[in-house]
């Protein structure tokens, strides 16, 4: 199998059943967008994070690999195939993880600024591109049909990556850079 196709350079890409759209469709941006928080992810664990969050991430990235396989069908042709849906459950999850590492951490005090250990500040990176992702997901829903817990899941999964910042600042003994209010 050829890496290259071709069929691209008129600016269209296939989705999932076949139909061509431009790259800049709603749908090419949000799956996008989630394909980049998840090397963004791959970043920050090949640059060694804690082991507990190491092991959330590997889990939390097969699971936008499905998300973003998930985007990129219409609806209609989910039904056809085998794609794999999101799960309240999984939200939950996400949920658990949060009040797990929340709770290794000391209490929110002030705004934190994105740094201290090079693990935390990929993570930060991953939470604003998570964000984008959410966005991007949020304008593809205003206009057509998604499954409706993607954009629960990565509100969730943005919550969680800001406190897995936290907590690998921590696991590494630094203090969180602080915002320091000019006032």
């Amino acid at each position: 199998m050829k890496i290259y196709t071709r069929t691209g350079d008129d600016g269209t890409t296939s989705l999932g059943g076949g139909q061509r759209v431009p790259k800049d469709s709603l749908r090419v941006r949000a799956y996008g967008s989630v394909d980049e928080l998840n090397s963004v992810l791959g970043v920050a664990r090949a640059g060694g994070l804690a082991a507990r969050l190491a092991e959330m991430l590997a889990v939390i990235q097969h699971e936008l690999f499905d998300l973003g396989a998930n985007l990129a069908f219409l609806e209609a042709d989910k039904a056809k195939r085998k794609i794999a849906l999101l799960k309240p459950e999984q939200v939950k999850r996400l949920e658990d993880w949060i009040d797990e590492l929340s709770a290794q951490v000391s209490p929110l005090g002030s705004f934190i600024l994105p740094g201290g250990s090079p693990g935390a500040a990929h993570l930060h990176l991953a939470r604003t591109v998570c964000r984008r992702a959410e966005r991007e997901v949020l304008a593809l829903a205003r206009a057509e049909t998604i499954d409706a817990q993607i954009l629960a899941y990565l509100n969730r999964l943005a919550d969680l990556l800001f406190v897995m910042a936290r907590y690998e600042n921590h696991e590494r003994g630094l203090a969180e850079p602080l915002w320091h209010d000019p006032v």
